[in-house]
């Protein structure tokens, strides 16, 4: 996908990826920049998939779960977090995202993809009448969630951030937010 391909080489140093399922974005990763990657997921059958293509860079990949709502890192930890197309699903993405402003580093910032709310009104409309449905058999996946207001409400300021309807995408699953972000309380 040309999204991960957009975001996930802005990472740098130590790199929090939030739910790193399969490793999908692992290839993405600039060597040259990554000093290893923090990998979470509470899917430990997940890892395997993302073992083998972890196995396979210069850098490494550790794996940690999610045994609590915290994530279970020191404060000021990691340089980068990555989030990519996990926010539809984290059931209480506010507190996740206040979890991730903590782990990071004074300076540091959360490199984000995700889908969401549609600024056309009658996509948005359809994206809350489906949303129900879609949530049962898609995983938790909310398809109308408004992420720039999620990062605000999540203590972050959104540095950059561009918008659009993905190609070859349904429109109610077809807007997608990228960009990157620091806490509100980091220096910039």
């Amino acid at each position: 996908m040309k999204q991960r391909e957009k975001v996930v080489p802005r990472a740098s140093g130590t790199v929090l990826e939030i739910g790193i399922g399969t490793g999908l974005n692992l290839p993405y990763y600039d060597a040259s920049k990554v000093k290893r990657v923090i990998g979470l997921d509470p899917s430990e059958k997940s890892w395997d998939l993302a073992g083998e293509r972890a196995a396979q860079l210069a850098f490494p990949v550790e794996f940690i779960g999610l045994p609590s709502e915290t994530i279970p890192l020191e404060d000021d930890s990691v340089d980068t977090v990555v989030v990519t197309f996990s926010l539809c699903t984290i059931p209480d993405p506010v507190t996740a995202l206040y979890g991730m402003a903590r782990v990071l580093r004074p300076g540091g910032r959360l490199i984000f993809c995700e889908h969401g709310r549609a600024p056309d009104e009658s996509v948005y409309r359809w994206q809350n009448r489906i949303n129900p449905l879609w949530k049962r058999f898609a995983g938790g996946c909310h398809l109308n969630r408004d992420i720039p207001q999620l990062l605000i409400a999540g203590g972050f300021a959104v540095s950059d951030m561009e918008a659009d309807y993905l190609p070859s995408t349904p429109r109610i699953a077809g807007y997608n937010f990228w960009g990157s972000a620091r806490p509100i309380n980091s220096a910039s």
